[in-house]
This record gives structure tokens, sequence and C-alpha cells, in this order.
């Protein structure tokens, strides 16, 4: 209502110019015209507006419930656009629908263009009914049939809108119920090929949004829970795998994509992710199998089925063919009783620092179980059960565990000799003791399991001689953050070649331990240190056979004998390239520096060293609210001399394009014939926000706002009533041309 003759003038030019997407028919595009003009013809009378801005007074503190504001469509052809005094809106006629459509989808009014378009596709659906000799009727349904694409696309145009709109908000489920019913309307009309590709898009983009959505949802939700794993489906097979490189438009990347399934595991149960992961892994998956594992160790754990550890050792012996697995299949072994074979892995693993820990709690014993004991508590406390969203409380209880008469019932029937061993000491032609076998679990059971009775084969002298100690050995650990995994780095997928495209070095996060040597290191507070004498584990031995040195030592020795060799060529190749530069330096003696040596000192740079809080300006060519201003500041620059005394219009041309190039050129123009200028004084000028279009780099918005004095000189006379001192709040949209931004449209949101 506060907008001047001058305002209104250009309001009415930028609609004018400014034409709506290729694909409406000249017959949509003149309706708008219509309507854009008959607005212009009413607020350019000033009684009209008078009366106009009366009935819109009237009605502006109206509540929401008492009035019936907005478009009505009326069924009668002939009716003119009109203020109604008892209501807030405007009456339009059947044809003129199309142009109130457009109007009300460029404001962003989409839900009402869904409320006044929908009805009219329901009634009016292409067939052009009987006139019983009736001419208007009959010029009105061809009308209506003719306008029906047009009115088509507005609706799925406001859809799509709309769609972005709830994205924005983080309403996915939402934002995809509105692309889709667009993309569907499209599709049962048939029409506008490229607008069903552009929603199609966004769908895609949107789906793994969607999917952590749904899989978010409360666990009774199950309809929309299974949704969100149907997606998931969807997108795998669309990628051919975890760590595929198929296309399923989300644009992910692979490394994003294992990032997105890295987040996605902290939603689904233990469960859900043994039954996707598992299936995953027959495609073949390095990294679907190494998430396998991890689900069936925590299932079997948790509900006491070592069968599913059984598995996941099973598993493990396909993966260590290409990496260093030894110390998973180290804990599986010893969750499943066996501990001659617990050890021998743990031997060849390369975990340095994770065996550091376990032989630090295991100094008081003549092997490494009691500390493999305890890291296996501390490792499923806080590698494993995190990131299920079932198990974030459950904890690890070896004593529990091994306590279990399910458990142990499956244990005492699994095979009871090493068939690696028997083969081994078959061709040795070696005895082999009864007693001493892989399947080692009483010494697990004494550890664990103290007030149940000795297990066979063990005398009461040496079970008297295990301390009495129930204590819970595992200090509190705090459950890791949901963005940090237990995964490996991408070296313990690809191991000696590179697996799946080398595609799992992505699962690795900023949580993943440090590595040595290519490999992950285990924390040291992963282990706690209080638990040496857990459950007696100090005095718990498992027999070993004597009077060979053991693969440890053979493998010392062997080192220590590289190590003597590389060190002897060390040495030699220093004498030699000493040798050599000493004789060079005899026949081509280097040039020495002439005049007065540099004054270089440690404390004093030799350049200036930036601050640490000073910001570094680099220019990728996105648009950040630095060069937003200089971009808004540029423009008002070229708005005071295009507008001043100098009428300098071709300045216009280095900011402005398109629609706004045009209307003020037009508007400088006239400007300048009329002999009058206009003076600008800026100041606080602010950007409120920077967007960019998604996707695309080359298209921005800005919202700023600025403190304007202009004053208007008509015929070198001061024109008091027309000047002002305004703070304006103004949207920018830019186009980037080059390497510079140049704006193709300005509105003005408020002024006060």
């Amino acid at each position: 209502m506060a907008a001047s003759d001058e305002q209104l003038r250009q309001a009415y030019s930028d609609r004018i110019v400014g034409l709506p997407r290729r694909e409406y028919s000249s017959w949509a595009i003149a309706y708008r015209k219509k309507l854009i003009e008959e607005a212009y013809v009413v607020l350019s009378d000033p009684k009209e507006r008078k009366e106009y801005d009366r009935v819109y007074l009237t009605h502006a503190y109206t509540p929401e419930d008492g009035r019936d504001g907005g478009v009505r469509v009326q069924q009668t052809p002939g009716t003119s656009a009109d203020i109604d005094s008892k209501t807030l809106g405007i009456d339009i006629s059947q044809e003129e629908l199309i142009g109130a459509l457009m109007l009300l989808q460029e404001l962003g009014e989409y839900e009402q263009v869904l409320n006044l378009g929908r009805p009219y596709l329901v009634n009016y659906n292409g067939k052009v009914p009987a006139h019983n000799g009736d001419s208007s009727r009959q010029q009105l349904s061809e009308e209506q049939t003719s306008q029906r694409p047009d009115v088509v696309l507005t609706v799925a145009l406001a859809c799509l809108e709309l769609g972005r709109e709830q994205w924005q908000q983080a309403n996915y489920e939402n934002a995809a119920v509105s692309l889709e019913t667009g993309l569907e309307l499209l599709s049962n009309e048939g029409l506008f090929q490229s607008v069903q590709a552009e929603i199609q898009a966004d769908l895609n983009r949107l789906r793994p949004y969607r999917i952590l959505e749904l899989l978010a949802l409360p666990l009774e939700k199950t309809t929309e829970r299974q949704q969100g794993l149907r997606l998931l489906e969807e997108v795998l097979v669309s990628r051919g795998g975890i760590d595929g490189t198929g296309k399923d438009e989300s644009g992910l990347n692979v490394d994003d994509f294992l990032r997105f399934i890295q987040q996605l595991r902290h939603y689904l149960t233990c469960s859900e992710q043994h039954k996707l992961f598992e299936q995953e892994s027959k495609r073949p998956s390095a990294v679907a199998t190494y998430l396998a594992v991890y689900a069936l160790i925590a299932r079997g754990f948790t509900q006491r089925q070592p069968a599913h550890m059984r598995q996941a050792k099973q598993m493990l012996l396909v993966l260590g063919k290409r990496q260093d697995v030894h110390l998973e299949q180290s804990l599986c072994a010893l969750l499943l009783g066996q501990t001659q074979e617990a050890t021998r892995a743990l031997e060849l693993s390369q975990e340095y620092e994770a065996l550091a820990n376990i032989r630090e709690n295991s100094q008081d014993s003549p092997d490494l179980l009691p500390g493999l004991c305890l890291y296996a508590e501390t490792w499923l406390q806080n590698e494993v059960f995190p990131h299920f969203r079932d198990l974030k409380n459950q904890k690890a209880s070896l004593k529990e565990y091994f306590a279990d008469d399910q458990v142990q019932a499956y244990l005492e029937a699994l095979p009871r000799e090493n068939q690696v061993n028997q083969t081994n000491k078959q061709q040795n032609h070696q005895p082999q003791p009864n007693n001493h076998n892989n399947h080692n679990s009483n010494v697990v059971y004494r550890q664990f399991n103290n007030h149940r009775q000795t297990p066979p084969g063990y005398s009461q002298k040496t079970s008297a001689n295990i301390p009495s100690r129930t204590d819970n050995p595992v200090t509190s650990i705090n459950e890791t953050p949901r963005s940090v995994g237990p995964l490996p780095t991408a070296e313990r997928f690809r191991g000696n070649k590179q697996t799946q495209n080398g595609s799992a070095k992505a699962m690795t996060t900023a949580g993943t331990p440090p590595q040595v040597n290519g490999r992950r290191k285990r924390k040291p507070s992963e282990i706690s240190h209080s638990g040496r004498d857990v459950e007696g584990a100090s005095r718990a031995r498992v027999p070993r056979r004597r009077g060979t040195p053991s693969t440890l030592q053979r493998r010392t020795r062997l080192m220590w004998l590289i190590f003597g060799s590389l060190s002897g060529l060390l040495v030699l190749w220093l004498l030699v390239g000493a040798a050599i530069g000493f004789i060079q330096n005899i026949f081509s003696p280097e040039p020495t520096l002439q005049g007065e040596a540099l004054n270089i000192q440690i404390n004093q740079p030799l350049i200036e060293i930036p601050k640490p809080s000073s910001e570094t300006s680099l220019d990728d060519g996105t648009l950040t609210k630095v060069n937003a201003k200089g971009v808004v500041n540029s423009w008002l620059s070229a708005k005071k001399s295009a507008l001043g005394q100098s009428h300098n219009i071709e300045s216009l041309n280095s900011i402005l394009t398109g629609t706004s190039l045009a209307l003020w050129r037009n508007i400088a123009q006239q400007v300048r014939q009329k002999n009058n200028y206009r003076t600008f004084n800026h100041s606080n000028l602010i950007i409120e926000s920077v967007d960019t279009v998604p996707g695309n780099n080359n298209q921005a918005a800005i919202e700023a706002t600025v403190t304007e004095q202009a004053q208007f000189f008509e015929r070198g006379q001061l024109n008091e009533q027309r000047s002002y001192n305004d703070n304006i709040r103004v949207r920018y949209m830019l186009i980037k041309m080059g390497n510079k931004w140049r704006i193709k449209d300005m509105s003005v949101l408020s002024t006060n």
C-alpha cells in the first residue's frame, strides 16, 4: 500500500517483461498478461485504488475464520475481476483461471494453486460436454479443454516447488509425497517429459534422506520402517551393492555412499543388519562381509547363539585371504571356547598396539588368554554394541555368556580336535595327547564360571588354586559417538590388492583409531588395566609343545638377520656416495656466495604471517556473504550513476542482465528524456542471507537490507514528496556469467 506510482510502474514493467516457463502456451501467457494489466489499471486510478485500499483495510485484521479470502472461480463466463465488499478476495471467470494460477505459482502460493487447480482437473477431464445449442457454453468448453495442459503444468510445478520447500524444512516424506503427486499427474496425462524428468531427478536425490527419516522412526512403526528398507534395497540394486559403482541418481559417489551406510547403521537393529549385510556379502562385497561379521558376533553373543559366532568365523576366513583379520578371528575363536586357536591367530595379527595391551594384561600368565578375555569384553562394549540400535545399552560379560547352558551345550558339541594340528602332528610322526586339543573351553569356563563344578579333565587341586573373584573386570566406558564406527580402515579391506575399486576407504570415520604401518591401532584406553586377575586367568594354562622354538622366535631371528643385512648395505651406500662427492668437488668445485650473508633469524619471519583469526580469500566460485556484498554495492553504484545527473545508463550493463537490465534501462531512459535525475546515499548495507540453487552453483539468491536516501529532482527542482529515506529489504536473484555474478531479477520485500 505504501508503493509510489514509480514503484507501481516498475512492478508492472517487471511482471510484463518477465515470462513464465517455455512449456506454457501462448493462450496461458495471454491470460496472465490480461490479469496483470487489469490490476495495473485499477491501481493506477487514484479513485479505484483508494476504494481498493479501503476494502483491504476493512478485512486486513479480520480473523482468518471470519473471512473467505483469495481467488474464487465463477462458473459463468463474462464476469470481470472485482473486489467484493463483504469478503476479501478476487472473483475471476473460468477462462481466466490459468492466468490466476500462474500468478499464484510465481508468488509461491503453492497450496492455493493445488486447491484451485485440482478441482478443475477433476471436473473437466478433457472431454467437451454437450452444449445443446448454447454457443457460449460450447466456446467455454473448448477453452477449458485447450487450457487443461497449462493447468496440469501449473499444478505439477506447484507440487515440485512445494516438495523442494518441504525438503529444505527436513520433511522428507512429505516432500516425496508432493513430488510423487506432481509426477503422477504428468505421467497420467502424458505431458511435459522434461518436467517429469526434473521431478524424478529430485525424487532420486531425496531417496537417501527418506531412508534415514523412515528408519529413524520408533520400532513400533513397522510399516514405515519396512518402506525405508525397501527404498534402501532399491538403491543397492541400482548401485550394484554397497561398494558398487552403478548409478542410482542420488548424487552420492562411492565414498559418500559408504559414509551414508555408516550413518545408517545406527538406525538398524542387530537382526536387520544381519539380514541386510549377509545378503549384500554374496555379491560379493568385502565391506558387506565385514559388517555382516559384526552383526553375527553381536547377535551370537547377546542372544547366546554361538552358531552365529561360528558363521562369522567362516566369513572371516574369506576376508583373511586379502587382509589382516587375525584379531577378529582370535576373538571369534575365544567366544567359541577354542583357546589354542585364539592364541595362534593372535600371534599372527599385526595389530601391534592391541597386542601390546593384551600382553600387558597377561604378564602373570604363561599365555595371552587373560588379556585377550579382557580385550574381548572391551571390544564388544566399545566397538560392536554402540552401532546397533537395540544394543546401545547392552553390557558385555563373558562370565554370563559362558555360564549360559545353551552356550555350554553348543561348545561341548563342537569338534574336539583341530584338523590342522592333527595333520601337522601326523606328518611329524608325533603322538597326539588326548588332553591337549584346540577346543579347550575348560580354560574359559574356569575364568568365567567358577560357581559351577570343575569341568571334566581337571583335578580338584587345580581348581582350588583359582582365586574366587566375581568383580566385573571391565571399567565403565562411555558410549562412542553415533558418527564413529567400528569399521576398519581401507587397508583392512584391500589387503595386498585393491578390493572393490578401493571403495572401502570411505568407511573410515573421524573416530577410527590411528594406524601403524597401514593397520588400525586399538587405543590403549579401550583396554582396562584393572583386570589382570580376571577370574584366575593368570593361573589358566594352555598346553604348549616343548623342545622346538616358537614361531615368534624364528620370526625374530629372521628379522634381525634382514635388519643386519640392510644396515650393511646402507653403510656401504653412504661410503660410496661420500667418495663420489669428494672426487666431484676436486674437479668441479661449487660456486661460493659473494657479498654479505643474509641476516635471517628463526624468531623473525621474512614475510608477514597472517593472524590465525584472518580469513584466507580463495575464489572457488562460491557466492559468500563477502562477495555478495560486493555485488550489491556494484548494483547500488550503477543505479546511482544511471539515474544521476550524468545519466550513465551503460553502467547498468556491468551488473544487470535479463529482465532487470531491460527494466532499469527503460526507467533510466525515461528519467533522462524528462530531464530529471536522482541522487542516492546508501548506508548500513547488511547481507541477511545467501542461498545457492542445489546442484547449480551458477545461480543464487541474496537477501539484503540497506538504508537508501533518495532525492528526486524534476527539471532541476527538488521534489520533496517523491524523496524518501527508507530501510529497504530486497531479494536479488543472481546468475553467474563467466566469472562474474550478475543480477537477473530483484524484488523489494519490505520498506520502513
